[in-house]
């Protein structure tokens, strides 16, 4: 149980030095080389820049973003596996900079789950105890606890070996646990595992997180957990953060067009379009289809002084319908996916996705077929073509 402030965090790896290279360069003369997203500055290779995040006692923080965009470089530097090039950490009042990794009272998932192969899982759950001198009543309870927890009890006589990954995935986190820690970090826990795993982990990362009293700092590249876990979403993108906010404030309000793009799925839809201010009202125009934006959208925008502008319209497949007037499209591809068919159109020369409900479909969907979309007002976003910001903040 900790707040935790990351005050403007930044991350520089320094260059190194020629003969290092040389040495790093036939070292890793087999491995395939990995293409990673970071800025190159006189200091070095700069991986986090000017982080600054409150994160509330209890809180569940998740950080999402694509490859390289430092969201597990932040969580190693609040773990103490990294140390900070810049700025402050802070854990319920302390900073932690300097703090040992052992002493800031935080624990931690990988990714590959990080079990010792000879132990039990009662042994791999207790080990962090025994290091601490724990009495081994203690220590029977608070693994059993936890055992209990998730479920696991059965599986405490068993090696890592002889488990499922999911099952793995379960022992890591009570190992975890038992600790108390005030801070848990979570580092892409589900990557490995299959579809339906990874489904059923989440549904049980969410109960746990009612069970115990800890805060919370997960890491993934999935947005559909970043949405179904956290309490709020932080979204990186090369080192820097674009947007905080609780899953629906992003998804209604995307502060830019990465943000836009990122969150959704299908991903939002994006067209080239004009927006143009009549006195005190907006419309986008889109194919000589004009569509007025509602009262909250305009209140926004006027409150900016935004004027008519070409713009980057974006409008997310689930709120474009098809219709008997509108936006012309042919039909490219027509995806049945049981209670809705994704369909995918041409539109000005851009691909566009609309669901259409099963229920409400009147014929099928060919090849080749001309068919007209449209959306409302309140459901248009507009972008700045020349910042990619969202007009309307």
């Amino acid at each position: 149980m900790a707040s935790v402030q990351l005050k403007n965090i930044k991350k520089v790896y320094p260059y190194i030095s020629g003969e290092d290279k040389k040495k790093n360069k036939k070292k890793n003369a087999d491995e395939p080389e990995k293409k990673i997203n970071l800025q190159i500055t006189d200091e070095g290779v700069v991986a986090v820049q000017q982080f600054s995040l409150d994160i509330k006692d209890k809180e569940f923080i998740v950080l999402v973003g694509p490859s390289g965009c430092g969201k597990s470089t932040t969580l190693r530097m609040v773990a103490g596996l990294e140390e900070i090039s810049g700025g402050e950490l802070i854990i319920d009042g302390k900073v932690m900079n300097d703090v040992a990794p052992k002493d800031r009272d935080i624990a931690m998932v990988f990714q590959n789950y990080a079990l010792y192969p000879h132990m039990t899982v009662y042994e791999n759950m207790a080990f962090s105890l025994k290091l601490r001198h724990t009495a081994k009543d203690e220590i029977d309870r608070k693994v059993r606890e936890a055992a209990r927890i998730l479920d696991i009890t059965q599986y405490l006589e068993r090696k890592p070996k002889a488990l499922s990954g999911g099952q793995r995935q379960r022992v890591a986190i009570g190992r975890a646990i038992v600790r108390a820690p005030k801070v848990m970090l979570m580092d892409e826990p589900l990557s490995n595992l299959d579809a339906k795993l990874r489904n059923e982990m989440r549904a049980e990362i969410i109960k746990l997180r009612q069970r115990i009293d800890t805060t919370f700092m997960y890491v993934t590249h999935d947005q559909t957990e970043a949405m179904t876990l956290g309490d709020r979403i932080v979204i990186m993108r090369d080192g820097y953060i674009q947007q905080i906010g609780t899953p629906q404030e992003v998804f209604n309000h995307p502060a830019n067009l990465f943000v836009a793009g990122f969150i959704g799925m299908p991903v939002m839809n994006f067209f080239d379009a004009e927006l143009k201010r009549e006195g005190n009202n907006y419309f986008v125009e889109l194919s000589g289809v004009k569509v007025q934006l509602d009262e909250k959208k305009t209140a926004r925008l006027l409150k900016n002084n935004v004027q008519s502008q070409p713009i980057t319209l974006g409008v997310r497949p689930e709120h474009t319908h098809v219709s008997d007037t509108g936006v012309p499209a042919k039909v490219d591809v027509s995806e049945m996916m049981g209670s809705s068919v994704h369909l995918h159109v041409n539109a000005d020369g851009r691909d566009v996705i609309i669901i259409v409900p099963t229920l409400d479909m009147e014929n099928n969907y060919n090849y080749g077929d001309l068919v007209h979309f449209t959306f409302a007002g309140n459901v248009a976003h507009v972008f700045s073509k020349e910042t990619d910001k969202n007009l309307e903040f």
